[in-house]
């Protein structure tokens, strides 16, 4: 689904003024998606915690863009940890172009770390930001995709959320839920016209990878 939305529509112009939020979007795979809808003529919300990082991407989108559709990319601050503030931020996001179109769940953290060297604070943090997080933007921005029969939902997830390996006991976890979540909304909605998927990459050499989280919750 990511790939008929994202390179498959490219030529063909269906994407155009599609609104589409996406979160970590301040590096690695989101920023990188970021410049990809923004070329195919989408209005693309950036969101993530580091507003001076959303500055560059956003300066960098404006730059290198070869194609002015005139959509300035928007940018919004969100903490995926913080739930009690997610609600406000959906609301903030739907207010800048009336709607969301593509929801891109992509913002997390990751972890390494055997079982039993791993705090159980280290498991919460992970789950917050990679499920609980995801979960709640996803509840927050559905049901004005109901209302409009239309929409999609994409989480970012990873193989690890089909597969378990050593030392990844946190994120292989969270990814597992997230994973279940999503077949789980995917059998809800289906009849809304809201389409759902789960992208599961396998590694990829990006800030979150290069900055895990160890055992004791310090940077990798």
């Amino acid at each position: 689904m990511l790939y008929k939305l994202k390179w498959g529509s490219l030529k063909s112009g269906c994407l155009r003024d599609k609104v589409v939020l996406i979160t970590g979007a301040s590096s690695g795979l989101g920023e990188a998606l970021a410049y990809k809808f923004h070329e195919a003529g989408c209005k693309v919300i950036l969101a993530s915690r580091r507003l001076d990082e959303l500055e560059r991407v956003k300066t960098n989108m404006m730059a290198l863009d070869q194609t002015p559709t005139g959509n300035v990319p928007s940018i919004l601050q969100l903490d995926l940890a913080d739930l009690k503030t997610i609600p406000d931020k959906a609301k903030a996001a739907l207010d800048v172009h009336g709607h969301i179109d593509i929801l891109i769940n992509n913002g997390g953290i990751s972890t390494r770390g055997d079982v039993l060297e791993t705090d159980v604070q280290v498991h919460v943090k992970v789950m917050m930001v990679n499920y609980f997080g995801q979960v709640a933007l996803t509840k927050a921005i559905l049901p004005s995709m109901i209302d409009r029969k239309e929409g999609s939902i994409v989480a970012i997830s990873s193989v690890q959320g089909k597969i378990g390996i050593p030392f990844r006991s946190a994120y292989s976890a969270s990814k597992h839920a997230t994973q279940a979540f999503y077949d789980c909304l995917l059998s809800e909605v289906s009849h809304s016209n809201v389409h759902v998927c789960v992208v599961s990459p396998g590694y990829i050499r990006t800030n979150l990878s290069i900055n895990a989280l160890t055992g004791s919750g310090a940077t990798y």
